[in-house]
C-alpha cells in the first residue's frame, strides 16, 4: 500500500504546475475560457439568440447578453430538461443537479454537461488532493478508504423519453465517477445513494465502520450524524477509536468555523486536517491551497468565465458587472457565471470578497439575500414569510415582525435547529398549531430543508419564543437603529441579533 501511496501522491502532484500558471497567468488563461465558452456554444438556440457568432471580446458580452437569474434561465433548462437538446450548450445534457429552489419554485435545477462534468466537478476534486498531498507530503491517504456521504438521484420525469437524471449534485458526480474512484472510496455506490436517510446512515454507519477510512468528504451537518452513530455502535469515546488514521475532512456547503469545536470532539487529534471546497450545483469554485488560512484559490481553469457585480450597484437596473481584471480587495461581490453547463451570465446568489489579487483568492461572505444556510437547508426569507403567512392564517394570528438564526450542534449529541422570536400584534389561537404549520409550510416550500428536517435526523423542530408586541422596536432604539431603512434582518446566518433579542426577553 505504500507503494500506491507514494505512486499516486505523485500523479496527483503533477498538476499543481498548471495550477501554478493560472495563479500566474490568470486573466489570460480566464480569456481562454472565455472565447473556447463563445465558439462552443454559438449555434445553441441561446447562442444565436443572443449573437455568439458576432462577439469579438467580454465587452460585447457585456453589451449583447443580459444578465440571468434562474427564473430567467428556466424557460431555457425547462426545455432541455424535457429532451430538447443543443438549447444553452451544444453536447447532450442528460444530468440536472437538483437544489433548494427560489421564490417559484421548490427546487431548481442546474444542467450538468459531460464537459462540466469532467473539466469542473471531478477536476476539482482531483485538485482538491492534488493541493491537499502537496501541502502535506508525508500524508498516507492513498493508503486507505475515502468516505464520502451523497445525496440521491432519480429519473428526470419531465423528460418523456426518459433519457436523463437529476438529483443532489453529490450523487451526479458519484453516479459518473471513474473505476479508479469507485473503488477507492465508501461506502457502496447502492448505499451512498439511498433516498430513505435514517436507513442510509444507519447503513453507511454499518459499512463503514470496518473500513480503514483516511478522509471524509461531506457536509458538516450529515458527517456529525454519521460519526456519531458510529461511535454509538462500536461503544466509542470518539472516531479515533474506530479509525485511527484518520487524517482530513473535506467539507463545504456551509460556514464550517460553528462545527469545528464539534469535530475536534469527535477527533481529537492534533494532526487532523480540516479543508474547505466551494463547490456547488453550478460548478466547482474554490478550494483552500494553504495549511494556515481558509482563504479560497478562486479555480480560473474549469470551463467557467468568472464576471463580479459590486454589492452597491446589485439593485441597479443596469449593474455595472466587472471582469476579474477590476476587481479590488476587500469589496463585497456578487459572483456571475458563464459556464461550460450551458449557464450565461447566472447571478449565482453568492457574495465573495478578494483577499488576495495575486493570486486570486477569496472568502464566501454571503448571499445576495437574507437566509439561513447553516446545515445545508438553504432557507431563504421567501420560504420563511410564505411559512410565517400559512401559520398566521391558521390561528388568526397577527405577525408583526419575526427573525431567525440556526442553533448549532451542541454537545457530541447535540442536534441542530432554527430558532425564531415572533412578535404579534395578535396572537395565535393555538400556539402549538402556529409551530406545527410554520414548521410543515417550510418543509413544503423547500426541499432541502424537508431533507434535513426527516425524521429529525440532523435538524429538529424549530425553537419558537412568541414576543410580547414591541420588542423588535425596543430592540431597534437599544442599538440606535430606530425609524428610517433600519430594520431587523429576516433571517441570519450568525445569531448576533437573535442573541441580542433574547436577552431583551429575559
Amino acid at each position: 500500500m505504500d507503494v500506491l501511496n507514494t505512486f499516486m501522491t505523485w500523479i496527483f502532484k503533477i498538476r499543481i504546475g498548471q495550477i501554478d500558471n493560472f495563479k500566474e497567468n490568470p486573466i489570460e488563461v480566464q480569456r481562454d475560457i472565455f472565447f473556447d465558452l463563445i465558439k462552443s456554444a454559438k449555434k445553441t438556440q441561446f447562442g444565436k439568440k443572443y449573437g455568439f457568432s458576432d462577439i469579438k471580446s467580454p465587452k460585447d458580452f457585456d453589451r449583447q447578453v443580459p444578465i440571468h437569474s434562474y427564473e430567467q434561465m428556466q424557460p431555457y433548462i425547462e426545455q432541455t430538461m424535457k429532451g430538447e437538446q443543443n438549447v444553452i450548450w451544444p453536447s447532450e445534457i442528460s444530468w440536472f443537479s437538483k437544489s433548494s429552489g427560489t421564490t417559484g419554485s421548490r427546487s431548481k435545477f442546474i444542467p450538468v454537461s459531460q464537459e462540466s462534468l469532467e473539466d469542473c466537478h471531478f477536476k476539482g476534486g482531483k485538485d482538491m488532493l492534488s493541493l491537499y498531498v502537496n501541502n502535506y507530503p508525508n500524508s498516507k491517504l492513498f493508503t486507505g478508504k475515502s468516505l464520502a456521504i451523497g445525496g440521491s438521484s432519480e429519473v428526470n420525469t419531465f423528460d418523456i423519453n426518459k433519457n436523463s437524471q437529476y438529483g443532489d449534485i453529490s450523487a451526479v458526480i458519484m453516479r459518473n465517477l471513474p473505476v479508479w474512484a469507485q473503488l477507492a472510496r465508501t461506502p457502496s455506490l447502492e448505499t451512498a445513494l439511498m433516498s430513505e436517510w435514517e436507513e442510509k446512515i444507519e447503513k453507511m454507519a454499518r459499512e463503514t465502520m470496518e473500513e480503514n477510512v483516511l478522509s471524509i468528504s461531506g457536509v458538516p451537518t450529515w458527517t456529525i450524524v454519521l460519526l456519531q452513530r458510529i461511535m454509538e455502535l462500536t461503544h466509542s469515546s470518539n472516531i479515533l477509536e474506530v479509525w485511527p488514521n484518520l487524517e482530513v475532512f473535506f467539507h463545504g456547503a456551509v460556514a464550517f468555523g460553528p462545527y469545528r469545536r464539534l469535530f475536534e470532539e469527535l477527533v481529537p487529534s492534533p494532526s487532523m486536517h480540516y479543508m474547505e471546497t466551494y463547490n456547488a450545483s453550478e460548478g466547482f469554485f474554490g478550494i483552500q491551497d494553504q495549511k494556515n488560512s481558509d482563504e479560497l484559490l478562486l479555480m480560473l481553469d474549469y470551463g467557467i468565465y468568472y464576471e463580479f457585480i459590486p454589492m452597491e450597484e446589485w439593485d441597479s437596473d443596469d449593474p455595472k458587472v466587472l471582469p476579474l481584471e477590476e476587481v479590488e480587495l476587500g469589496k463585497n461581490y456578487a459572483l456571475v457565471i458563464s459556464t461550460n453547463g450551458g449557464l450565461w451570465r447566472y447571478k449565482i446568489g453568492d457574495t465573495v470578497k478578494f483577499t488576495s489579487i495575486r493570486p486570486y483568492r477569496i472568502r464566501i461572505s454571503g448571499r445576495t439575500k437574507h437566509f439561513i444556510n447553516a446545515f445545508g437547508e438553504e432557507v431563504i426569507v421567501e420560504n420563511a414569510e410564505k411559512a410565517i403567512e400559512v401559520a398566521a392564517e391558521a390561528t388568526s394570528a397577527i405577525v408583526v415582525n419575526f427573525t431567525a438564526a440556526p442553533v448549532y450542534f451542541e454537545g457530541a449529541d447535540g442536534k441542530g435547529a432554527h430558532e425564531w422570536i415572533i412578535e404579534f400584534s395578535q396572537a395565535p389561537t393555538d400556539e402549538a398549531i402556529f409551530k406545527e404549520k410554520l414548521d410543515a409550510t417550510l418543509r413544503e416550500v423547500n426541499s432541502d430543508y424537508d431533507a434535513k428536517r426527516y425524521r429529525d435526523i440532523a435538524l429538529d423542530k424549530p425553537r419558537i419564543h412568541f414576543a410580547e408586541e414591541g420588542l423588535f422596536e425596543k430592540w431597534m432604539k437599544s442599538r440606535g437603529k430606530l425609524g428610517g431603512q433600519n430594520k431587523v434582518p429576516r433571517l441570519a446566518n450568525n445569531r448576533e441579533y437573535i442573541d441580542a433579542i433574547l436577552e431583551l426577553m429575559k
